[in-house]
């Protein structure tokens, strides 16, 4: 019989790995140290090879492990979900295009058939018509792929003699994600993870797999041009885009040559949580008419000169004041565009750091004048959206803990644009997905953050922000929370109906029961509740939950759905969405508006 020890001697065959064992050897070359899933029969086997080498951490569904992934990823690097065979791992398509969307690297593994278990009868799990005239086993990989998503399944040896190519094929599909942050789909027929695979000798780090090297070339040229035009300017400004998001060599030079030269910078509204919002020379996001916030006023009233840094190659009405024409920047005639078209950013890196060895002007004239003329809120005045983030940024104020928010699609989302945030050890002030792609991310998301808070005995504190339609949405991941004995403060805004877009007040926009009682749910699972209706009431309940910093804990906050009561962002939206609709009213009022 021909085999591995006499094609390749005994001492090549000895040293081979099992596939599971190198799957969880390259899941922690890439930073990997937990996988968030649910378990089912064609994964079994995976989580009995990778149980003994990572974290797996139990999700409530396959939606929220992928969630979960997505903010792993966000935070960081690299994110990874384990699912079982298309009834585990279809859920996760949401949070696949979500991954897609924020161009997140996570690796959504599934288990699937064996190699032996693929022929002509249709096997459970598998998505098949009763019609069907073939059995049809690549539903879900046709499912990834249709979303551009790169999905294979491993495949075992096809040669008598040679050890099968799957371990390997497993590492090029992790460095694509990590090289190119995207999330890729990946099938392990379960019969395969404990065969023998080619040994791999593995780096230190994914560096060292060689990401591409920086061929674009001129950067030097480029790096004059700016410098003539700051000797040019009085005041100019860095606008920094979401390109930046995943690449921390990146931002430490956009801040050191921001703090070398004086030059105060902003973020897109894509990029917000990426730099401390507390520095004297951060001017906070800035999106046109939607801003109300220094960036607008600096950026509008003084600027003389814009860098534009890693904005999106496409324009993006979101991003742009919902292509109102009040974005300033979009139009701006003295500004120099740098998309960061290079893998990983290599040509902006390499900018930057040649930036910072050149003599340019320092710009002690261009720090913006900071007036709060907002004064502290009186503690009888009514909490709502209106105020709640000038609450909060108080609160912040006062307290050297940064918090981490976590808003959740709607008006949680649109008020949180006015939050003024703290950076920590985390990273990240302030975590969603900005393109509002998916619903239902910012328990998982939370639920990740607070792991990684707890594991790294960081001093932030995990703050939700949420309406009632999305905690219906995702309260099942509560019961993860509850075992994961973390530490999150949920801010549940109650009005009991969806507003933000609606079109009227039918059942359909009913989100919520009158007769709910939110307090005993969360007493069921461990945590500890409040109801606020006041700035002076929230205000004590906040700072003693934010001072223990343990368990689960809500402040159930009445929200009305009255104009006053809204954000200003909230009112603008709402117009803007009536407008787009149709409504003459209001088309007349955001005209006036934009």
């Amino acid at each position: 019989m021909f085999n591995y020890e006499k094609n390749l001697g005994m001492a090549y065959t000895e040293q081979l790995p099992e596939l599971g064992q190198t799957l969880a050897r390259c899941i922690a070359l890439f930073g990997g140290k937990r996988l968030y899933g649910v378990g089912g029969d064609f994964a079994a086997n995976l989580i009995s090879a990778l149980q003994p080498h990572l974290e797996l951490c139990p999700s409530s569904n396959e939606m929220h492990a992928g969630f979960s992934a997505c903010a792993q990823a966000e935070t960081e690097g690299m994110g990874f979900c384990l699912t079982t065979y298309t009834v585990g791992s279809l859920p996760c398509v949401s949070a696949a295009a979500l991954a897609m969307t924020e161009s997140l690297p996570v690796v959504f593994i599934s288990g699937a058939p064996g190699e032996q278990e693929v022929g002509k009868q249709a096997i459970h799990h598998t998505v098949h018509a009763r019609a069907a005239w073939r059995t049809q086993y690549d539903n879900a990989l046709q499912a990834f792929a249709a979303l551009g998503i790169k999905a294979e399944r491993l495949q075992g040896q096809r040669n008598d003699g040679q050890p099968n190519m799957a371990g390997e094929r497993f590492l090029q599909l992790l460095h694509y994600a990590w090289q190119h942050r995207q999330p890729v789909f990946i099938e392990v027929p379960r019969d395969q993870v404990f065969s023998k695979t080619q040994a791999l000798q593995l780096p230190d780090s994914p560096a060292q797999l060689g990401c591409g090297s920086q061929l674009l070339a001129g950067s030097e040229l480029i790096a004059g041009e700016i410098s003539n035009r700051l000797s040019q300017a009085q005041k100019p400004v860095l606008f920094i885009g979401d390109g930046v998001k995943h690449n921390p060599r990146l931002r430490t030079l956009l801040l050191k040559f921001a703090q070398k030269h004086h030059i105060p910078f902003a973020t897109s509204w894509f990029a917000k949580g990426l730099f401390d919002e507390f520095d004297a020379l951060c001017l906070g996001a800035y999106n046109g008419v939607f801003s109300d916030n220094l960036s607008r006023d600096y950026i509008e009233q003084h600027g003389d000169y814009v860098i534009d840094i890693a904005s999106s190659i496409y324009a993006q009405d979101t991003n742009t004041a919902f292509a109102t024409g009040s974005h300033f920047i979009e139009g701006f005639a003295n500004k120099t565009v740098l998309k960061g078209t290079a893998l990983q950013e290599q040509d902006l890196v390499e900018l930057f750091e040649q930036l910072l060895c050149m003599t340019l002007p320092v710009f002690e004239n261009a720090l913006p004048v900071r007036s709060d003329t907002s004064g502290p809120l009186a503690n009888t005045e009514k909490l709502d959206f209106h105020n709640l983030a000038l609450a909060l940024n108080q609160l912040q104020q006062q307290d050297s803990c940064p918090y981490l928010y976590l808003p959740e699609v709607g008006n949680s989302y649109f008020a949180s644009y006015s939050l003024k945030t703290r950076l920590g050890g985390a990273g990240r002030g302030w975590l969603t997905n900005p393109w509002y792609g998916a619903m239902g991310t910012t328990l998982p998301y939370a639920r990740h953050c607070a792991k990684l808070v707890q594991e790294q005995q960081l001093d932030e504190r995990v703050v939700v922000i949420t309406g009632d339609g999305g905690l219906h949405f995702q309260a099942n991941e509560l019961i993860e929370i509850q075992k994961d004995r973390t530490a999150i403060i949920i801010i549940y805004m109650r009005n009991n109906i969806f507003h933000l877009g609606k079109s009227g007040d039918g059942p359909i926009y009913h989100c919520n029961d009158p007769a709910f009682d939110i307090h005993k749910l969360i007493a069921a699972y461990g945590g500890e509740s409040a109801h606020c209706r006041t700035v002076g009431e929230f205000n004590q309940v906040f700072k003693d939950y934010a001072q223990q910093n343990k368990g689960l804990k809500l402040i159930e906050v009445p929200a009305d759905p009255d104009e006053q009561y809204q954000c200003r962002e909230i009112r603008l939206l709402n117009l803007y969405i009536k407008a787009k609709n149709g409504d003459a009213d209001a088309l007349k009022q955001w005209q006036r508006v934009s």
